[in-house]
This record gives C-alpha cells, sequence and structure tokens, in this order.
C-alpha cells in the first residue's frame, strides 16, 4: 500500500485502487464493495458446505500471502481479532496464486473474490456473515477528467466476478461481488 501511496503522491500513477482508506493529504473516493472468500480445492470437507464461518477455519491449512502482499497483514489481524488460528503452509506474493494453489490441494486459500479467475477448477464459498472489504480510489487531488470517468466507471460496474464464480458463491446465499451491499464480516 505505502508503495501504491509513494505512485500517487509522486505523480507517477494518477490513480491507486487500494482495499482501505488511507488518510492525510489523498483524495478518497469509494468504488466498490468486494466479497472475501474461502477458495479450496472441490473435495475438502469445506467445499460441502454451502457457507462457511470463520471458526470453522480453526488450524486449517493456509496457503498465504507473503509478507510483501497488504493481504497478508490485513488477513492476519482479521484472524487475531476472530481469535482464529491457522497453519501457513506456503506463501505467496501473486494474489492469484492463492486460490489456484489451494485448489489444486495445498491447503484452502482467503482471498478477495477478484483473486479467483474464471474457469476455478476448485470450490469457492461465502463465509457466513458475509465478509465485504471497501474498495476505495486513491488520487492526489481531485481527478482530472480522464481519471473521473474510469472511477466513475468502477462505482458503476464494480468488481468483476467470473460467472462460474457468482453461480458457486449463490449457492450459497450470497449475491457475490459489484457494488451490493450485505452484511459487514470479521473486518470490514
Amino acid at each position: 500500500m505505502d508503495e501504491a501511496l509513494g505512485l500517487v503522491d509522486s505523480d507517477e500513477a494518477d490513480v491507486a485502487l487500494l482495499p482501505t482508506p488511507s488518510s492525510g493529504r489523498f483524495t478518497i473516493t469509494a468504488v466498490a464493495e468486494e466479497e472475501i472468500v474461502l477458495a479450496t480445492a472441490s473435495g475438502h470437507p469445506l467445499a460441502r458446505q454451502s457457507a462457511v464461518r470463520l471458526e470453522d477455519l480453526e488450524g486449517a491449512p493456509l496457503v498465504h500471502f507473503a509478507p510483501d502482499n497488504g493481504l497478508s497483514t490485513w488477513l492476519d489481524q482479521s484472524f487475531a481479532r476472530a481469535g482464529v488460528r491457522l497453519e501457513p503452509v506456503m506463501r505467496t506474493s501473486v494474489t492469484t496464486a492463492a486460490p489456484q494453489l489451494a485448489a489444486a490441494g495445498l491447503g484452502i486459500a482467503v482471498c478477495p473474490v477478484s483473486a479467483v479467475s474464471d474457469g476455478f477448477p476448485g470450490a469457492v464459498r461465502p463465509f457466513s456473515p458475509r465478509w465485504i472489504r471497501q474498495l476505495v480510489a486513491v488520487t492526489s487531488g481531485e481527478p482530472d477528467p480522464l481519471v473521473a470517468r474510469f472511477i466513475g466507471n468502477l462505482r458503476s460496474h464494480g468488481v468483476r466476478v467470473p460467472r462460474g464464480v457468482r453461480a458457486q458463491l449463490a449457492e450459497g446465499g450470497s449475491s457475490a461481488g459489484g457494488s451490493s451491499a450485505g452484511t459487514p464480516g470479521p473486518s470490514s
């Protein structure tokens, strides 16, 4: 996050999309809500549940994120607040790799729904209660017309969720993705 904010601050980037609002000298615009989901191999016991509670993860082998990926600290803090301990079995810096590694049977992954690709070979389950995080656009000041149009497009379309992933989440009683409202999860 610091690196992304540094790029905006130095005008090397016009906008950064981040999961949490930042304080200080930046202009923050809420653009979407994104669901946090469980990704795992289709044969995993948690895949048989329509929705998963955080407590169901206690002691599970976790395909976690490397410390250089902001999700690592965010998830660690979320699990600690919920009193849930997981066992990291491997770490990746690449957000989209975690669900793929979980689908291959290396453990479970807890990730943003945007990290789950079209044609995902594993199971995707929502949390109960639904776990949502806010995504914001960060600019160094008032955005120029092109950046404002980009931000407006994000606000109107939300986060892309592949059809197959949406179908799996709908089976769990969730209406995944985009800018839909929901019950905040453990760390919204």
